[in-house]
C-alpha cells in the first residue's frame, strides 16, 4: 500500500463502523454498489470488507482524492478503479447503467444545494428495481433541536462558502420525490449524524 498517497480523516475512522453495521443491515447478501464523493477512501476500504458479496465502484469529484482511494484498496479485488465524477453532469460516465445501492457521505452539506436534485435524478437513473441510495450526514430537521455542534458546524462551512451548510432533511426528501425516490429509513447514528435510505416510490 502506498502510505503517500493515503490520505486520512479521522472522522471516516470514527464514524465507519456504525455506517458499516448498517448497510449490512439494509443490503441484500450480494450485489454493486456506487459509491459518491469516497473522500479519502476509507469507507471504500473498510465497508467492502465487510460486505463481502459486493462490488464497489468509488469515486469522486476530486481527482486529487483518486490516488488516496486507489492506495486504500490497493489489492482488494472487489473494489474497482476509482473513477472521477460530478453528480451536476446529466451523465454520468463510467456509471454501470444499474446499480444495486448507491452510498453517499458527507456530500450535500459540502457542495452547492444543485447537488442534492442531481444526486436523486442520478440515484434514481442508475438504482435497479428495489435499490436504495444511502446518504450519511447532518441535518437540519424540523421540530427536531439542532445540537450546538451542528450549529457551529453549518456556521462554519457557511462561512467558508456559502453554497454550502447543513440541509434540512425536508427539503432533501422534496427533491427526492421530485425524483420518484421516498425516505424509507430515518436511522440516527453517533456524533449527531444521520443516515437515511431512499428507495424509488410506488408510483416511479
Amino acid at each position: 500500500m502506498n502510505d503517500e498517497a493515503r490520505r486520512h480523516s479521522p472522522a471516516a475512522e470514527r464514524n465507519r463502523a456504525p455506517i458499516l453495521a448498517e448497510l449490512q443491515r439494509l443490503l441484500p447478501p450480494q450485489g454493486t454498489l456506487l459509491e459518491i464523493a469516497s473522500g479519502t477512501g476509507q469507507h471504500a476500504a473498510f465497508c467492502s470488507a465487510g460486505l463481502p458479496g459486493w462490488r464497489w465502484l468509488p469515486s469522486d469529484f476530486d481527482a486529487a482524492s483518486l490516488p488516496s482511494i486507489s492506495a486504500w484498496c490497493a489489492g482488494l479485488d472487489r473494489v474497482a478503479t476509482p473513477i472521477r465524477l460530478d453528480v451536476l453532469q446529466p451523465h454520468w460516465p463510467g456509471v454501470p447503467a444499474q446499480v444495486d445501492a448507491i452510498y453517499c457521505a458527507n456530500l450535500l452539506h459540502i457542495a452547492p444545494w444543485a447537488c442534492c436534485a442531481a444526486l436523486m435524478q442520478g440515484a434514481a437513473r442508475h438504482l435497479a428495481a428495489g435499490g436504495l441510495l444511502v446518504t450519511y450526514g447532518p441535518y437540519l430537521e424540523d421540530e427536531v433541536p439542532t445540537s450546538s455542534g451542528n450549529l457551529a458546524f453549518d456556521a462554519d462551512l457557511r462561512a467558508r462558502d456559502p453554497a454550502w451548510g447543513l440541509r434540512r432533511r425536508e427539503d432533501v426528501e422534496r427533491e427526492a420525490a421530485r425524483a420518484g425516490l421516498v425516505l424509507r429509513e430515518r436511522v440516527t447514528m453517533p456524533a449527531n449524524n444521520l443516515l437515511l435510505a431512499w428507495g424509488r416510490s410506488a408510483a416511479a
